[in-house]
């Protein structure tokens, strides 16, 4: 398939991706990274930035790999999450609010979609059947 800029699009190579990808550390990569850069750089706008370029990642994955009810349930899961570590930061503290609600929606992302992946075959890339002859 080609797109309007002549470019060859491989849908093939994009669904492959899709079955073989992680969210889980995607989705608490993105809840803690968005944290710390908003952090770092005093910007919460930048740091959302971060969360939503995880996030749309994963809503990316899911909605090809698991269909529109998991991608709904992981993306308000994780909305939560992201509101949740607001209200016990005020408890525990930031960090630890963030970590903990980061290990949280990596579980039910690895619960719900990841471990429903196809298994990957035995032979990957680096074991060498032996040669006949």
């Amino acid at each position: 398939m080609w797109d309007d800029r002549g470019v060859v699009l491989d849908l093939d190579r994009f669904d492959a991706l899709t079955e073989r990808v992680a969210t889980a550390p995607i989705a608490a990569a993105g809840l803690i990274a968005g944290f710390g850069m908003a952090l770092a750089t005093g910007s919460r706008p930048l740091g959302g930035v971060v969360l939503a370029a995880c996030g749309l990642t994963c809503i990316a994955v899911w909605s090809q790999r698991d269909g529109r009810r998991t991608t709904i349930e992981l993306t308000v899961a994780g909305l939560l999450a992201f509101a949740l570590s607001h209200l016990l930061g005020l408890v525990v503290g930031a960090w630890p609010a963030v970590l903990l609600v980061s290990a949280a929606t990596a579980g039910l992302c690895w619960h719900r979609s990841d471990s429903r992946r196809p298994a990957r075959r035995a032979a990957g890339r680096f074991s060498r059947q032996p040669r006949a002859g």
